[in-house]
């Protein structure tokens, strides 16, 4: 439990050092294996014009880049803020071992981070949706799908 205060303690510094900087909002994230810090993140959405530069995002693309590989296995995430519905897809898709995070996705919508709409959207019906979305299927719409199948040399993930 020591080090986990510790790194998050880290990620909420880094969370504090991002508001002043201008570089996006109040989140920081940190991806650790082995006790060691191996990727950093903070939000960086309005700085970049980015909407997926969140800090946990930031924190998994750099970690991934310092280890050479897509995964990252035996890898605790540090954040803030608890996962809004993109970072937590992207953290599942990065398959890290735990997530420890401080503030609770209420305590962001305090601050103006509301993700309710994100997380009631995902649930409902795509009929339903705010954003009109149209599923079609032309003749070859699984072709990509088809090659990655017989594809023999594919790294899989």
């Amino acid at each position: 439990m020591e080090d986990h205060a510790k790194f998050l303690k880290e990620a909420i510094r880094m969370a504090r050092e991002n508001v002043p900087s201008g570089k996006g909002g109040p989140f920081g994230a940190l991806v650790v294996k082995n006790g060691e810090i191996i990727g950093r993140g903070v939000n960086q959405v309005t700085s970049t014009n980015d909407p997926t530069a969140h800090a946990e995002v930031m924190a998994i693309r750099d970690a991934c880049k310092n280890i050479g590989d897509f995964q990252l296995n035996d890898c605790i995430i540090y954040a803030s803020c608890e996962p809004c519905p993109m970072c937590l897809g992207a953290i599942y898709w990065a398959r890290p071992k735990m997530i420890v995070f401080a503030a609770e996705n209420t305590d962001a919508s305090q601050a103006g981070f509301d993700d309710s709409y994100i997380y009631k959207e995902i649930s409902a019906p795509i009929s339903q949706r705010k954003i009109p979305t149209l599923n079609l299927k032309p003749d070859n719409f699984f072709s990509p799908f088809q090659l990655w199948m017989d594809m023999e040399m594919k790294r899989p993930y």
